[in-house]
């Protein structure tokens, strides 16, 4: 055998998988809807995802936003990444007081 024969790339398995938590563009053209969503940082924007963890409507005035907050920190404390808009959106919508 060759040398290059010999060489090991990471194997999928092994490594842990890069997650994101980003928006999925749904709706149609000139009327855009987002899901959150849990993927891979890898995949598609509009991709297979791991799960759902809310809703954002730019189209009304204020836009529409719902969160699954405790899913959000869930997925944030096994080491899933949001993008800035979502951090944006986690950020401008708190929690609200049961």
């Amino acid at each position: 055998m060759n040398g290059h024969a010999l060489t090991t790339h990471h194997s999928p398995l092994i490594t842990k998988f890069m997650l994101a938590i980003s928006l999925m563009r749904m709706g149609a053209k000139g009327k855009p809807f987002y899901r959150l969503v849990v993927k891979e940082k890898r995949s598609k924007r509009d991709g297979k995802y791991l799960e759902n963890l809310g809703t954002y409507d730019p189209m009304v005035n204020p836009a529409a936003v719902t969160l699954n907050h405790e899913r959000i920190q869930y997925w944030i404390g096994v080491g899933a990444k949001p993008t800035e808009t979502v951090a944006s959106l986690i950020k401008n919508n708190p929690v609200a007081a049961e």
